[in-house]
């Protein structure tokens, strides 16, 4: 179901389809537990709990640290259920701060789920869906009597014990969103995510090239890069004869991948020594310090960039998005709306094309960007740590409520 989500062209319905049979299959493989009792809320804290692979230096790790520490603990009681053996210094900053924690790399879903009903959590929430070492198979018993899926997988879950999936009006815009979801769609004001940047990031670069040698960059996975992608790169390559491409991702460390990537660029008549390839930085610094050589990021489509466009931007570097019709398709222009560069946000692949080349060549504006970007974001509702918590938690209460507690 994740790798299906790289495919181009995107078939939505098709999609939605193949998570209701994965949800009926999960939901019969886990059997049933007796029905969990919904306890009043009035006087008490609530109990939270998130459930995911990666509380890490992993991208979900940079979402969900800054909500988990501005939780409001005078009302709630956060706990983690960690579903991965690493440990890192992310993993250590977000085990202290939470109320509760549990390692559970080796426990299966009715394990999860009797952990989950001793800790008398009242929202279960999901921060993996169909990706790697999720545990849905937990979700699937209905532990909690409020179930929500967030954050680290871009479509329906397809279980019937979900309840609730959180978006945002662009993400997932209505009503077409909410017939491809077996959840309710919950809808935040502003964008659906929170981003903490890494503690570590250098500040932006100040040097950026004319029109004439100009840099575009993207630092997403390859398995992203589709051929309307590739299509639309070498479109802006051929437009700007003197420009270049960098591109940068683990699996680019492989000289097979590599040499297939420029292969398929040369294939639309792009030479190899126009594009740049590299590959996995340790540092997280050494990482962010590579924007420095970028003047303008772009994202890839159907299947959009998040961390990367985040990084980008605060890095100082603006990026040229396409929107398409499904979440995976839309979380770029959430991010761009979010940070007030809705201009960059291209609804076919000919207009991202033509923003791509329009700011190449407007060295005035990427200046001025490259200055202000960081700045804008610290401004923006998805570095507002606190206003976006608030936000989740009145989710939170007001689905408990609704459920009758």
């Amino acid at each position: 179901l994740f790798h299906r989500h790289y495919l181009e062209p995107v078939d939505a319905r098709a999609l939605f389809a193949a998570h209701g049979e994965a949800g009926a299959l999960l939901t019969a493989a886990a059997g049933s537990l007796e029905p969990v009792s919904l306890r009043s809320i009035q006087g008490r804290k609530i109990r939270i709990g998130y459930v995911s692979p990666n509380f890490s230096r992993h991208s979900v790790g940079y979402f969900i640290e800054p909500v988990i520490r501005h939780h409001d603990r005078s009302r709630f009681e956060i706990f983690c259920y960690y579903a991965h053996a690493r440990s890192d210094d992310a993993t250590a900053r977000i085990r202290a701060i939470a109320d509760g924690w549990h390692d559970i790399p080796d426990a299966d879903g009715s394990e999860l789920a009797a952990m989950v009903r001793a800790d008398r959590i009242d929202v279960l929430v999901d921060l993996a869906g169909h990706s790697k070492a999720n545990r849905l198979e937990a979700f699937a018993l209905k532990p909690a009597p409020v179930q929500i899926t967030w954050l680290g997988y871009p479509d329906t879950t397809g279980l019937p014990a979900m309840d609730i999936r959180i978006t945002d009006a662009i993400a997932d815009p209505a009503p077409q969103a909410d017939a491809l979801h077996s959840e309710k769609l919950v809808r935040i004001d502003g964008s659906f995510l929170c981003y903490q940047p890494p503690v570590d990031s250098p500040p932006p670069g100040d040097h950026i090239h004319p029109p004439s040698a100009i840099v575009f960059g993207s630092f997403n996975n390859v398995a992203k890069i589709s051929a309307g992608t590739l299509r639309a790169w070498s479109e802006i390559l051929e437009a700007l004869p003197g420009s270049r491409l960098v591109l940068k991702s683990a699996s680019l460390d492989f000289h097979d991948t590599a040499d297939r990537v420029l292969e398929a660029f040369e294939e639309f008549g792009i030479a190899a020594g126009r594009i740049e390839l590299r590959g996995w930085a340790v540092q997280r610094e050494a990482h962010l310090k590579m924007y420095e050589d970028i003047d303008i990021a772009l994202d890839t489509f159907p299947y959009n960039g998040t961390t990367t466009t985040c990084e980008a931007l605060w890095m100082g570097v603006p990026v040229v998005t396409r929107a398409g019709d499904v979440h995976m398709s839309r979380v770029g222009a959430s991010l761009l709306h979010a940070a007030g560069l809705d201009d960059l946000i291209a609804q076919n692949a000919v207009e991202y094309v033509e923003a791509a080349v329009a700011l190449a060549g407007d060295e005035e504006r990427r200046r001025e960007l490259r200055s202000i970007l960081r700045r804008r974001l610290e401004n923006s509702t998805l570095l507002d740590h606190a206003g976006f918590t608030r936000k989740l938690e009145h989710v939170y209460r007001d689905a408990l409520v609704a459920a009758g507690a």
